[in-house]
């Protein structure tokens, strides 16, 4: 695979002229060892482009350079690679190439991506997080973008519920972006999920690569939710690169004044499916519901009357103990042993100070 990692890796060559090469000779070794005389079998190509494949073999050292992949324990998948995603193949412009660390979302399971604003509302990332969260307990694979805001809590809430997620980066995978989400990206590795990106290992995050990746978070998904957008936002790229590959997109409506969700009220006036509820949701897409009413039923039976009032008060966005002290009316100081007492049942989980969520 180090010629493949080669001929993947070259920059000045289009993705669409890397496939159609490659499906016209047997390996990339034999381009790798083609001599002067036999790039005139290739009249796609131009002499621009065959001077940065010249350049690219003269610099380039195999051996060492897949071997730094392999310790970095980076996967490459080129498109005809049997583990490449079959959803990624059936889109108009596949990437040539996946580089992963991890693993992929299960090929034949539905799978939903979710995405929206890097400068949230309370509202947008309460949403998230609760949707997230009540999908990945469903065994549903939730895929976004590992950006600040909405992918955060995405990601953040799929791992609170147990689920597994899925980061398509617009960097190459070893370099976490942001920065601040290097947490969030080990636990996603830790709890089998997976990073990916078509962009090389060390490419770093510039801004052009962040629309392109959208097109993959699509693709890799059978549904889009769209959380929150301002009227122009990367989620309404990610939004319309769905429908372009026949995907259902949903959007979370909001207020009419709110200008952190008119591209969502937007994509609703234009025929997006309105998310009220992750169980209508479900209902709407014939997702069963079955993980989610036997860890109700188990809960309804385990707990006491003041137990099952402060559980109720809480999902998988984290409320802190005076909003729950305001809900159920239970002196902070009562509240406090009966937050301890649920914790020790495993049924919720205290994720910062003072901040409690359901646990699976």
């Amino acid at each position: 695979m180090k010629y493949e990692y080669w001929f993947a890796s070259i920059h000045g060559l289009g993705r669409k002229k890397k496939i159609w090469i490659r499906q016209h000779i047997t390996s990339a070794k034999e381009l790798y060892n083609i001599e002067e005389k036999g790039w005139n079998s290739f009249a796609y190509l131009n002499e621009k482009d065959l001077e940065s494949i010249r350049e690219h073999r003269a610099k380039w050292d195999l051996d060492r350079e897949y071997e730094k992949l392999q310790r970095k324990q980076i996967h490459f998948l080129p498109w005809f690679h049997d583990r490449y995603p079959k959803k990624l193949l059936e889109i108009a412009d596949m990437p040539y190439a996946i580089y992963l660390k991890g693993n992929l979302p299960t090929q034949q399971t539905f799978s939903a991506a979710i995405v929206g604003a890097r400068n949230c509302t309370p509202y947008g990332s309460g949403y998230a997080t609760r949707f997230a969260g009540f999908l990945a307990m469903q065994n549903i694979p939730i895929i976004s973008g590992l950006a600040r805001g909405i992918d955060g809590y995405v990601h953040r809430g799929a791992l609170q519920a147990g689920g597994k997620t899925f980061a398509v980066l617009g960097c190459g995978v070893d370099i976490c972006y942001p920065r601040e989400h290097l947490g969030l990206y080990m636990d996603i590795l830790e709890n089998e999920g997976g990073i990916l990106s078509e962009q090389i290992p060390g490419t770093p995050p510039l801004a052009a690569y962040f629309p392109q990746r959208n097109r993959i978070i699509s693709g890799l998904s059978d549904v889009v939710l769209v959380m929150e957008a301002k009227e122009k936002s990367g989620a309404l790229i990610t939004a319309d690169l769905a429908l372009e590959q026949g995907k259902d997109v949903y959007a979370l409506p909001g207020g009419v004044d709110s200008l952190s969700s008119r591209g969502c009220n937007r994509l609703i006036h234009q025929g997006a499916g309105i998310l009220l509820s992750p169980e209508e949701f479900c209902e709407n897409m014939k997702i069963s519901n079955v993980a989610y009413a036997k860890l109700s039923n188990r809960n309804e039976i385990a707990l006491e009357k003041p137990e099952k009032l402060v559980y109720n008060r809480l999902d998988f966005v984290p409320r802190n103990i005076g909003e729950l002290a305001a809900l159920t009316e239970i002196p902070v100081w009562k509240l406090t042993s009966i937050l301890i007492s649920l914790e020790l049942k495993g049924l919720i989980r205290e994720i910062s100070k003072n901040q409690y969520v359901r646990a699976t």
